[in-house]
């Protein structure tokens, strides 16, 4: 099963600590059936030989796999068409074409997966799960399935069905149990380095992260995921700065730190412009399970700054800590807490009803022969017969097979065609469409 990673594949890891996406949109498109095979084979006494034609392989399929490790949709913006292997075709001595290759996709822990309608078809948040984007087509029988006492040598055999193809839109929230939340330059990366051991970028500039940085925080023998995630500016849920790419993020923790630089003037007043961005935001995140921190605690005259805002979180019932990530005031205590509220709350349920998630069948099941067809009369005087099982079964005849237009004349009657066709008002020469084939009616022929 080939490994899809697209081309610039080396140039795009260089990048990505420099490019966060969190919104794709692709098309997916799976391989084809084999066709059957139309062949005999030579023995004595046996008419034409005999037939053994066999049948083609199924199409490859698409699959989306969620993995750990990438935080990112950044190769969507390279790559955002797939194509899965197409199947062999048939041959003689009953011999089944090759089955095409599988396309597997790559996809972040955490990746929702809607169609064009919007509709949720999966959600991969675990390593490992997976979805079927779109399957392969189904292999053609070969000629030696229609054979029968009354036929004993078919000269046709059946095309293989097409691949299914869809376009799908990615949106990434990313799986944490703990999300840091603040404005620029509060310190939120000097503090997951801090309590995780992990590297982030640190400056000194009132800029915000480009992109999420994870850490892990081992206690006992829990692990704690903690997401430093893009900062905030004020109408961050209006879109401003990354806005809504951030606030997305926030959804999937199960806490949140919030982070106060305490050497700026008024950190009760930037608390409350924090909250304000979750209330506005909704889906009630304001309401999540938070410690306040109060940090840079170690800069001279912020023990005032850090009285005020301990003040305000008391009067709220909030938990509050003091720290300073560059000197490790606190993080022992901070670590604990952070620890114990993570045991004590539990996992986020999704944001969407389960129910919403609509699975895609591997095919569609078989509208029953004996249900009628439907004429459409088009603008231009032509007909079109609709009738899902009916289509299918005349887009896997090949007229370029001997008995192919008595295969096709035999589904005509099956479905009265004909004598639909002539209560719509169809007249002999008139065009008739069924599926992609074209024909001129001419009832004498099915008569």
């Amino acid at each position: 099963m080939p490994l899809r990673y697209g081309a610039n594949f080396f140039i795009r890891i260089f990048f990505h600590n420099m490019k966060f996406v969190d919104i794709a949109e692709i098309f997916v498109k799976a391989g084809r059936g084999g066709n059957g095979a139309l062949s005999f084979r030579r023995e004595k006494f046996v008419p034409k030989g005999g037939p053994d034609g066999g049948d083609g392989g199924k199409g490859g399929d698409v699959i989306l796999e969620a993995v750990g490790g990438v935080v990112t949709l950044a190769d969507f913006e390279y790559d955002r068409r797939f194509q899965a292997g197409h199947a062999g075709h048939g041959a003689g001595a009953m011999r089944t074409g090759a089955n095409g290759e599988d396309l597997k996709i790559f996809v972040p822990c955490g990746t929702l997966i809607r169609d064009e309608n919007d509709n949720i078809l999966a959600d991969l948040v675990e390593p490992g799960q997976k979805f079927i984007a779109a399957h392969g087509g189904k292999g053609g029988r070969g000629n030696s399935h229609f054979a029968n006492s009354s036929r004993r040598a078919p000269k046709f055999a059946e095309k293989g069905d097409p691949g299914e193809e869809r376009t799908l839109k990615l949106e990434l929230k990313l799986i944490a149990d703990v999300g840091l939340a603040g404005f620029p330059n509060a310190g939120k990366s000097s503090i997951l380095s801090a309590i995780s051991g992990a590297k982030p970028k640190v400056a000194g500039y009132p800029f915000t992260t480009l992109s999420p940085n994870l850490g892990v925080l081992a206690v006992d023998d829990a692990k704690v995921v903690i997401a430093d995630l893009p900062g905030l500016i004020e109408g961050a849920h209006e879109g401003k700065g990354l806005g809504l790419q951030f606030l997305r993020h926030v959804e999937r923790t199960r806490i949140l730190l919030h982070v106060i630089d305490l050497s700026q003037p008024d950190p009760v007043s930037t608390f409350h412009a924090l909250i304000n961005e979750f209330k506005e935001y909704g889906r009630n995140l304001a309401e999540r399970p938070c410690i306040i921190i109060g940090n840079k605690i170690d800069i001279d005259g912020t023990a005032e700054n850090s009285r005020l805002l301990q003040e305000e979180a008391e009067r709220l019932s909030l938990p509050y800590m003091s720290v300073s990530a560059v000197f490790g005031i606190n993080i022992p205590e901070l670590i604990r807490a952070i620890a114990d509220l993570v045991r004590k709350t539990p996992e986020v349920k999704p944001d969407y009803d389960p129910d919403e998630i609509i699975e895609l069948p591997e095919r569609k099941a078989k509208k029953s022969s004996r249900e009628p067809v439907k004429i459409l009369r088009l603008s231009d005087g032509s007909f079109r017969v609709e009738h899902e099982n009916f289509e299918k079964s005349v887009a896997r005849i090949n007229f370029e097979h001997e008995d192919a237009l008595q295969k096709f004349s035999q589904l005509l009657k099956a479905l009265s065609v004909e004598e639909a066709l002539e209560a719509a008002g169809a007249r002999e020469g008139d065009k008739v469409y069924i599926g992609e084939v074209e024909f001129d009616f001419e009832p004498e022929i099915s008569s």
